[in-house]
């Protein structure tokens, strides 16, 4: 386990207080295990490629657990100042990606770059021009807001005037500076995610990592969240980087990467993904789906597929479709809604399935060719 200043057997208002800014620096011992990479944050170290690149290159990666494939060829690109979001549901790889992102794991095959350094073969280097926000708390609730960056500082070599200048500078960032005296068990849950963010960017990274980061959030501090990473993106051109399920927070996102089972389904802007669908996504009810989808598809050779007891239709002109639909038809449909393609008919039309099936097998077979998954 890691010793930091502060976690001693004194008693707690002192051991608690910042160290005087001429006593060493703390050491932080980490056990070594073979499989372990040192992080040399003193030494400098230069990028592996030229300025000018993607802040962040995926190439072809593999990972596989046993048996299991988790990422399957996965490639895609980040630009500077892009707020990229990864979307997918439970087990397509979005959380095996994010280790790898942030130099947790190393992948079977495939290499992974951030601000020009290889995240296999520089991880120390690398990690020095990241911010990593996890799902988990990491802040320590029975310190100060400042206590808790005090040490986060000193874990990345900072200390004296520069760190208190820049603990002063973030907090204000993040609204909490007139808290930094108060213990974080204190504050509400929108409020200790914002010192996680504050920890995150204390060094200065370049790329923000960010793991699922609105989990246990209620939907005002969701959108101060979310308003906040903007701000980022806008103000300070830092790289955002947000795991997701959910799709309204997909929406946010300047580019996104859509994984289902190790795959990379879909990769673009949410306005370029739904605009690939087309026209409007129409669901019928009836007493038997199947039947009428059939006669549907015979009728107006058209793609009608059933999902969840429902007939799905993709066409254009939704609104001019349906009363041809509804007449031919009589009596057979029970309801009936028009919409515009959302997230979640990219989702479908790239699967087959949706969002949060729990049986993934493909849908039925018609006479339009459906979308494959893409494997990248």
């Amino acid at each position: 386990m890691p010793r930091l200043y502060g976690k001693s057997d004194a008693p707690l208002g002192a051991a608690l207080r910042p160290p005087d800014d001429n006593r060493p620096v703390p050491v932080v011992e980490y056990p070594v295990t073979p499989n372990s990479t040192a992080i040399d944050l003193a030494s400098p170290a230069q990028p592996a490629e030229h300025a000018g690149q993607p802040i962040i290159a995926v190439r072809d990666l593999v990972h596989r657990y046993q048996d299991r494939t988790a990422l399957n060829g996965v490639s895609f690109e980040v630009r500077p100042a892009e707020l990229f979001g990864l979307l997918g549901p439970n087990g397509s790889g979005k959380t095996t990606l994010f280790r790898i992102l942030s130099t947790l794991m190393v992948p079977t095959s495939g290499s992974t770059t951030i601000a020009g350094f290889d995240a296999v073969r520089q991880p120390g280097s690398l990690r020095r021009h990241i911010g990593v926000v996890f799902q988990a708390q990491s802040v320590d609730p029975k310190l100060t807001a400042y206590e808790n960056l005090w040490h986060q500082g000193h874990l990345y070599g900072l200390r004296g005037p520069e760190l208190k200048t820049r603990i002063t500078e973030i907090l204000t960032r993040v609204g909490l500076v007139d808290r930094s005296a108060d213990r974080v068990e204190t504050f509400s849950g929108g409020m200790q995610r914002r010192i996680e963010l504050a920890k995150g960017l204390l060094h200065h990274p370049e790329v923000l990592l960010l793991d699922e980061p609105t989990t246990g959030l209620d939907p005002g501090a969701r959108r101060d969240l979310w308003q906040y990473l903007q701000i980022l993106r806008d103000q300070e051109r830092v790289s955002v980087i947000v795991t997701t399920h959910l799709m309204e927070e997909a929406e946010r996102c300047d580019r996104l990467a859509i994984l289902n089972e190790g795959n990379l389904v879909a990769l673009g802007t949410p306005e370029a993904l739904t605009r690939e669908i087309g026209g409007d996504v129409i669901l019928l009810e009836a007493r038997d789906p199947q039947t009428l989808a059939d006669r549907i598809r015979t009728k107006f050779q058209v793609d009608a597929t059933v999902m969840d007891n429902q007939v799905r239709i993709e066409i254009e002109n939704g609104h001019r479709f349906v009363p041809d639909v509804v007449e031919a038809f009589p009596g057979e449909i029970q309801s009936l809604s028009v919409s515009k393609p959302t997230l979640e008919d990219v989702f479908i039309h790239r699967t087959g399935h949706r969002f949060w099936s729990e049986d993934a097998e493909p849908a039925p077979q018609t006479g339009k060719k459906k979308a494959t998954k893409k494997r990248s």
